[in-house]
């Protein structure tokens, strides 16, 4: 975890998170898995109160689930935790869109013209994600989508709304990752729609907004009805002691 300037307990604190994080987004800590927090100091070579205090952060974004006994869990969200998400999202954007009709990030932010600066990177990450997406790149798609998402947000809504909708991005992709690694049609199911929805923001579109947003939510129930079609996992007969 390289760093500049001479590394603090706060930073370090950021950096053990941050790489727990996309451990947990790449599906490289799996849903249910169990550590403490000796194991993850000895991973990194750390001391343990940084390392503690991370996993607290991340207990606290709904990743983790904390056990005074056993260490620390990644958290296992349920299909039915992934539908509330979709309403929450849902709900949010909504509110946003009637308290803005112009829809579009130029008049949408209550304060004035948003740099073009900005409306550049927002369709560079969609292009990106859009991209990756078609490919069935997931590992690609996952980094470009977050940050597509965050700056979308910020553009649209205060940072109270903006840190809301990104914690509700993560953990929609912690959700996602095991089903779609473990679903040999999985790419089939990963969303493109980004470039569309950017264009519609940068356009001052509510029309095209939410048509965009509605395609992807009905995208996101569809899947969530196909995971609740798939034959639950077998387990195998536990043997006699």
């Amino acid at each position: 975890m390289p760093a500049s300037g001479p590394v603090t307990r706060s930073t370090l604190r950021q950096q053990i998170a941050d790489a727990l994080r996309d451990e947990v987004l790449a599906g490289r800590l799996q849903p249910g898995r169990e550590f403490t927090v000796k194991q993850i100091a000895e991973q990194y070579g750390v001391s343990a109160t940084p390392v503690r205090e991370a996993l607290v952060d991340l207990s606290a974004q709904g990743l983790l689930d904390s056990d005074q006994h056993k260490g620390f869990r990644v958290h296992q969200f349920t299909v039915d935790d992934y539908r509330g998400m979709i309403e929450a999202r849902s709900l949010i954007v909504d509110g946003i869109l009637r308290r803005h009709p112009g829809g579009g990030a130029r008049t949408g932010t209550g304060r004035g013209c948003v740099p073009d600066e900005a409306l550049v990177s927002v369709r560079r990450r969609a292009e990106a994600a859009a991209r990756a997406a078609r490919a069935g790149d997931l590992d690609i798609l996952i980094g470009y989508d977050v940050r597509f998402w965050r700056e979308l947000g910020g553009l649209v809504a205060n940072h109270y709304i903006a840190d809301f909708l990104h914690r509700l991005r993560v953990q929609a992709w912690v959700f996602a990752v095991p089903h779609l690694r473990g679903d040999r049609r999985g790419r089939d199911w990963l969303w493109s729609g980004h470039e569309e929805l950017a264009e519609a923001v940068a356009a001052g579109s509510t029309r095209r907004v939410v048509a965009a947003l509605g395609a992807y939510r009905t995208h996101s129930l569809r899947w969530a009805d196909h995971l609740e079609r798939l034959p639950a996992p077998r387990r195998e007969p536990e043997r006699p002691e």
